[in-house]
């Protein structure tokens, strides 16, 4: 059986740290605004390696971002840069 690890949920509606620790990635679910805008989601901190990032259409339904496999290991932490949009961000 492959790793298992508990999965936990960060609500995000501003830029910054959603955990500060090395994780890993499991998903998203994208809440966009009422005018276009965006979601990245970095390892490292705001100058930090790109890992995603997510155009949100004005006024749009929320989506789910599903990352696959064992998700994207997040070395130092997950960053989170947002703009005219909130997220639920999963990890573990």
């Amino acid at each position: 059986m492959g790793m298992q690890t508990d999965v936990k949920s960060v609500p995000v509606a501003a830029t910054g740290t959603v955990y500060a620790a090395r994780t890993r990635l499991k998903g998203l679910l994208v809440m966009p605004g009422a005018s276009a805008g965006s979601l990245v989601i970095r390892d490292g901190g705001a100058s930090g390696t790109v890992l995603l990032s997510i155009p949100t259409l004005a006024g749009d339904s929320s989506f789910p971002v599903i990352i696959p496999g064992e998700g994207v290991l997040c070395y130092i932490d997950i960053h989170a840069t947002i703009s005219n949009a909130t997220a639920a961000v999963f990890h573990g």
